[in-house]
């Protein structure tokens, strides 16, 4: 007898991937934090099932057609080694899923968050006290245009420039804009950072720039090695693309706009190399990973 007579509900196949995940010594940090929960998302997300709650779904027996499909994608997560959200196509942020593969970053910024949560509006930080007045954002390394969209959705009478280097993460980009139907209010543009957009100017910019350590990149766990390089790396300390933001971003924000940038563990280092207001955001599972400054804070 194999393991898919054995396994025959979704709670068996749960418990198996669980086992297989933690004999294996998976890495985890593209969505979810520990074997459970990147099993549940796996196998949720593979039967088509909602990803928020698997409780419902536990003691519902499987066909052997999906027996088999689930193990299958179970074996694939413990021998490549790669993130489920590249296995089953789909990542998610407090609920919108973006398409992905292994031409993008899968999706995870706590910019998302904060954008979902309204902690910058009135009823939190009162950062933004109108979200009808933003009339134009920009979203910087845009990646699987994912922030883009929320921002779009988040302020209504905005039009959003998502920038994106890679051409590839660019193609996956277009796929979301699509599946939301957001393309007359998102707008892709190629290029580094500020380099096309021809000066133009934003009530507010957001930018998940690459922000992690060349030494760091080396030595990622596979799960992350993954992913394409250039999403990650920013030099010897990591802020060599927020330096490069924060000294331009000035040129390209409306009087009374703002900056709203994640810069990973960076802060201790901004901080002593600027003299700048940084008001420090945190999130359900981040502190101090994210900045907003003001224009007119801003240097330039």
């Amino acid at each position: 007898m194999t393991a898919i007579d054995d396994l025959i509900t979704l709670r068996d196949l749960l418990r198996f991937a669980v086992s297989r995940f933690n004999v294996a010594g998976l890495s985890f940090g593209h969505g979810t934090t520990n074997a459970l929960d990147e099993a549940a998302f796996l196998l949720l997300e593979a039967l088509k099932l909602p990803v928020d709650d698997i409780n419902p779904w536990l003691d519902a027996r499987l066909t052997r057609l999906e027996r088999q499909s689930l193990l299958d994608l179970i074996e694939a997560r413990v021998t490549t080694r790669k993130p489920a959200a590249y296995l089953v196509g789909k990542a998610y942020i407090h609920g919108l899923g973006f398409r992905v593969d292994e031409r993008v970053i899968v999706p995870r910024s706590y910019i998302g968050e904060l954008l979902m949560r309204g902690v910058l509006e009135s009823e939190g930080l009162g950062l933004v006290p109108e979200p009808e007045a933003i009339g134009s954002v920009l979203d910087l390394c845009t990646g699987s245009a994912c922030l883009a969209i929320i921002a779009a959705g988040r302020f209504p009478q905005a039009q959003v420039d998502a920038v994106e280097l890679s051409p590839d993460a660019i193609e996956v980009a277009k796929l979301n804009i699509a599946d939301y139907e957001m393309g007359e209010r998102v707008h892709l543009h190629r290029g580094d950072l500020f380099a096309p957009l021809r000066g133009r100017r934003y009530d507010l910019i957001i930018a998940n720039p690459p922000y992690v350590r060349a030494e760091e990149v080396a030595a990622f766990p596979p799960e992350f090695g993954a992913e394409p390089q250039m999403a990650h790396i920013a030099g010897t300390d990591g802020l060599d693309l927020v330096r490069r933001i924060l000294a331009e971003a000035h040129g390209h924000l409306n009087p009374g706009g703002a900056l709203l940038c994640e810069v990973g563990t960076g802060r201790e280092a901004l901080e002593a190399d600027y003299d700048l207001p940084f008001t420090w955001l945190d999130t359900e599972d981040s502190e101090a990973e994210v900045f907003w400054i003001a224009a007119e804070d801003l240097p330039g």
